[in-house]
């Protein structure tokens, strides 16, 4: 039976630390899916759009108790080269490492973490699994599954995000990891969009899914699954476009006839009376309009020419 106190009450005890993950990583995203969503702009500021978006997010977000630590993530184009069906694989393992080390030398009880593509949550999720062991389920908000592997059509580290998770992704990244996650203690939540060689995998690994309609009316079904697992502690992964893109469009993906933000917000928000959330992303924002800015003010007269005299 799961206790109802809030997170707050049953968050990290006095000393234990709660991190900040600030995690602009964008190489995750397949080259196919930016040209496709985000036509726009030019690719390479349609791909680095999660780097400004992590930004964003640090910007609004109110301040926290606690440390705040930055993943050092390139910018340069080396390393995107697909290789073992994975694309920009030797960026995407320098980072996952990277990361690794940031959080390992706060050792933290609690993990929010601003992405960044879906990936982010791979390092905090795993960490924090490595501590609390099978005590940890993992609630997946997404359009999407994020099941893809290394054998699927689609070679974005983005869409693969649970399955590597679970014990299911490109053997070098999953080397690297400390922990994985039982794919009978993970939630897919808001799924309405997959591709048909991935989604079978639902399935074939045993992850729970639950669809919008599944819980507009009610957290319960979710929460039930939750007190099945007996787990006491959360991480909850937030991706943007799990938000009904007739409502807003925040994310990369534009996909319609999912949870409303109010939805979104109730759930979780259960979820946190429910049990205690140890780690919370928010990932996929692509903030259309701040890039469309940047563009618009670079080379902008005045502003980046040299000092003038007469």
């Amino acid at each position: 039976m799961l206790h109802t106190a809030s997170a707050s009450e049953d968050g990290p005890e006095r000393g234990e630390v709660s991190l900040r993950l600030v995690w602009p990583q964008w190489q995750g995203a397949g080259t196919s899916s930016v040209e496709e969503f985000a036509p726009e702009f030019p690719l390479a500021v349609a791909r680095r759009g999660y780097a400004t978006g992590a930004a964003v997010l640090e910007a609004v977000l109110p301040p926290h108790e606690g440390p705040t630590a930055t993943v050092p993530v390139t910018m340069s184009d080396d390393g995107l080269d697909e290789r073992d069906g994975l694309e920009a694989k030797e960026i995407v393992l320098k980072q996952l490492t990277q990361a690794l080390d940031v959080i390992r030398r706060h050792d933290p009880a609690r993990i929010t973490t601003l992405g960044g593509e879906c990936s982010v949550s791979v390092a905090p999720f795993s960490e924090l699994a490595r501590r609390y062991g099978e005590d940890l389920a993992v609630i997946w908000i997404d359009a999407h599954p994020d099941i893809g592997t290394p054998q699927s059509e689609y070679p974005g580290y983005h869409a693969m995000a649970v399955a590597t998770l679970t014990g299911h992704g490109d053997p070098d990244v999953q080397e690297v990891l400390p922990a994985t996650i039982s794919p009978d203690r993970v939630a897919l939540v808001g799924l309405h969009s997959w591709t048909d060689d991935d989604f079978p995998n639902v399935a074939e690994w045993g992850i729970q899914s639950f669809s919008p309609d599944d819980l507009r009316a009610s957290t319960q079904p979710l929460l039930d699954w939750l007190a099945a697992t007996g787990c006491t502690r959360v991480a909850v992964h937030f991706d943007l476009d799990a938000v009904d893109s007739d409502e807003i469009v925040l994310a990369l993906g534009i996909e319609p006839h999912g949870l409303t933000g109010s939805e979104v917000k109730r759930i979780v928000a259960d979820i946190d009376n429910a049990t205690a959330v140890v780690g919370l992303t928010i990932a996929e924002f692509i903030p259309r309009q701040v890039m469309y800015l940047q563009q618009l003010l670079n080379d902008f007269p005045t502003l980046s020419a040299a000092t003038k005299t007469d």
